[in-house]
């Protein structure tokens, strides 16, 4: 007997991710367990029915999107958490947000960790290119076969040479390849961030005012795109204290926006609640262009609250 693969959810639906791979000896690694993206907000009980949880586990976690780690609330306590080390502290963050703290610890990889042993198992983190930052691809061996899951990707990020590489040189011999299709089959139009990065220029040069754009504060490369088209035009660049706290807590974002300047601002709302913000503001990160020019600049602010 080989091992068993298991797809509880996500083969008709986007979102809501949870595979099981089991061992014939009994060890099991349960690939996400997202949050279907239609749940009604407060909803419970939502892992699939078809998963054991009467047996132990190990869940791996791809990368910090909720519809595929939303559900670690559910997971039974003895079983296992494991992600990469920046989406470990993107998750953390989230609940801190929601207001509900993560109770759990979760294991930490990072890009450069190599591949590690969970029972029989052995298991390759990839650093792949998503909206997501610090996403994985994984690539699970055991038994003498080798299954490789692609987690969520793209090709038009800041870091599609990831992918380009993987597809260039995959894998060898994968037995199973289980692929994301968001896409398939779609005429949906796609542009780069460097597009979008240009598009911004032209925006922020023909605008005498203030622009607001709204993103998803996680979404690190954006940030990134709008910093440095904000850089190119001389503007400065104001973020909300969410956005400031995921760029803060992250060990390589800084170094994406080269040379910009911090400082800090007073906070109107938290999204954590007054009593940390007003305390710490590890909080509130402003990120300008340098030297600054006159008459004032304008403000690019987010409102992710």
């Amino acid at each position: 007997m080989s091992l068993t693969l298991t797809v509880h959810r996500g083969a008709r639906e986007i979102g809501g991710s949870c595979i099981e791979i089991a061992h014939p000896g009994g060890e099991r690694l349960v690939l996400d367990a997202g949050r279907p993206l239609d749940a009604p907000e407060g909803a419970t009980g939502l892992l699939p029915p078809t998963l054991d949880r009467s047996r132990p586990a190990t869940v791996l976690f791809s990368h910090a999107h909720q519809d595929h780690w939303g559900l670690i609330d559910e997971v039974p306590e003895g079983w296992e958490l494991r992600a990469g080390r920046n989406a470990a502290k993107l998750i953390e963050l989230t609940g801190e947000v929601r207001q509900r703290p993560l109770r759990r610890q979760i294991t930490a990889w990072d890009s450069r960790s190599g591949a590690f042993r969970i029972g029989p198992f052995r298991v390759t983190p990839i650093l792949t290119d998503h909206s997501a930052f610090d996403a994985y691809m994984l690539l699970i061996e055991a038994d003498g076969r080798r299954i490789l899951y692609s987690g969520d990707f793209r090709l038009h990020g800041r870091k599609s040479i990831l992918v380009e590489r993987m597809m260039s040189r995959p894998p060898r011999d994968i037995d199973i390849l289980i692929l994301e299709g968001t896409n398939l089959g779609t005429d949906k139009p796609c542009q780069t961030e460097r597009a979008l990065e240009d598009d911004f220029v032209s925006l922020f040069r023909r605008v005498l005012g203030r622009v607001f754009v709204t993103w998803s504060g996680q979404n690190i490369y954006r940030t990134v795109t709008l910093y440095r088209a904000a850089k190119r035009t001389g503007r400065r660049s104001v973020l909300d204290l969410y956005t400031a706290d995921v760029m803060s807590g992250s060990e390589t974002a800084p170094a994406c926006l080269g040379s910009a300047q911090a400082s800090t601002t007073l906070p109107l709302r938290s999204p954590r609640g007054c009593g940390r913000s007003m305390a710490s503001a590890r909080g509130t990160l402003g990120l300008a262009a340098w030297p600054p020019r006159e008459p004032p600049l304008a403000t690019c602010e987010t409102t992710m609250w």
